[in-house]
């Protein structure tokens, strides 16, 4: 928990199994009140089981959800007071907009007029005002999506649970609707005695997603926790190699410490590198695993001789991405490396199959346990 943050739900060393087959390993993870949470890992990992059982809707084999000090174990799912919105948005397709948000106020039997300032509010927040009367197969995905979040938000929920809500929407859509979803659930009125902001546990794969959206991310891999942080530093310092390659980091190189002080110095196929500061307890001759994310290199200028972090192989493959360069290098390090260059600098690389010489930026570079 952070120092002076609230932490409203706390999963501690949940287990769950389906027959013989184990699906999550002694998980712990706490959700601060008004932060927003995002399990993220491939398909598989456990995430959607996991908000499950924080739902109600699963049963764990062993562990505690507890929310704001209370155990829910025995807590049914329509008395947790959580919101639930899934891929499929679920909403009524006879019904319109405003009956869709409504629902859940009718269902708690508020009065006509707190549902009607209720429904104009969350219309209002998600940016359909005067959609009331529209009927939801004559929106678009994005509408619609909308529309599920309303009616989600509508209740106050004291959590909202959301599993791939992005997720049958296509790639552009998506694109446009994460910032939109981040500052929807940051404004979420709670209420005059609560804080703005709707405490949330996100479900994706996406790891653009997850980022976009979350103020912190759990990667998940086979049932555990490889890692919890705030996106730029789970991005910046991935904690092992499989949360490297599912941020789609591919440029790992093995190779041992040879020098810890007063610089970082790692030996690897590429020959010996400097890196910037050194993890806790690293010594030299440890193996180590050298990760070069794809923006850690740039062009070596003709006048940088034997300069420090030079690497040269051939070029094997350029794609001009707009605002980047994507170029794939080949050479002593077995595996072809990848990185990305500004764009501007396409019209300055040498044509495939001619060598090409990067400079590797220290401080871009960190040390990852070895596999």
């Amino acid at each position: 928990m952070h120092r002076g943050v609230e932490s409203l739900l706390e999963i501690r060393n949940i287990r769950k199994s389906f027959g013989v087959t184990p699906v999550l390993h002694e998980v712990s993870f706490e959700a601060n009140r008004g932060e927003i949470v995002c399990l993220l890992g491939p398909s598989g990992c456990g995430k959607t089981t996991l908000l499950r059982i924080v739902a109600g809707l699963e049963q764990a084999d062993a562990g505690q959800v507890l929310f704001a000090g209370r155990d829910l174990n025995e807590t049914p799912v329509h008395r947790r007071g959580f919101g639930l919105m899934f891929q499929d948005f679920a909403l009524f397709p006879h019904r319109n907009v405003y009956d869709n948000v409504a629902f859940g106020l009718r269902m708690a039997q508020q009065s006509k007029v707190a549902i009607r300032d209720r429904v104009a509010e969350m219309l209002e927040l998600v940016g359909l005002t005067g959609y009331e009367a529209r009927r939801v197969h004559e929106l678009s995905g994005g509408q619609q999506q909308r529309v599920a979040l309303a009616r989600s938000l509508a209740p106050q929920p004291a959590l909202l649970l959301l599993d791939e809500p992005l997720g049958s929407l296509d790639r552009t859509l998506r694109e446009d609707l994460m910032a939109e979803l981040r500052r929807i659930l940051k404004h979420a009125p709670r209420g005059p005695a609560a804080p703005a902001g709707m405490t949330s546990i996100y479900v994706t794969h996406d790891q653009q997603e997850a980022f976009a959206i979350a103020d912190r991310v759990v990667v998940m891999n086979a049932g555990r926790i490889e890692q919890v942080g705030p996106p730029l530093t789970v991005y910046r310092r991935p904690a092992n190699p499989f949360v490297a390659r599912f941020l789609g980091m591919h440029n790992l190189l093995p190779g041992h410490v040879t020098v810890v002080a007063p610089e970082l110095w790692v030996t690897t196929a590429l020959g010996a590198l400097r890196c910037g500061s050194p993890p806790a307890r690293v010594a030299p001759g440890d193996s180590v695993v050298l990760l070069a994310p794809p923006d850690a290199a740039s062009l070596a200028p003709p006048s940088a001789g034997e300069a420090q972090n030079l690497v040269q192989g051939q070029l094997l493959a350029v794609s001009f991405r707009g605002s980047q360069v994507k170029v794939t290098l080949g050479g002593a390090a077995g595996a072809p490396l990848v990185f990305e260059l500004p764009g501007s600098m396409a019209d300055d690389l040498p044509q495939p199959g001619q060598p090409l010489r990067l400079a590797l930026d220290p401080d871009r570079l960190s040390l990852l346990p070895a596999e």
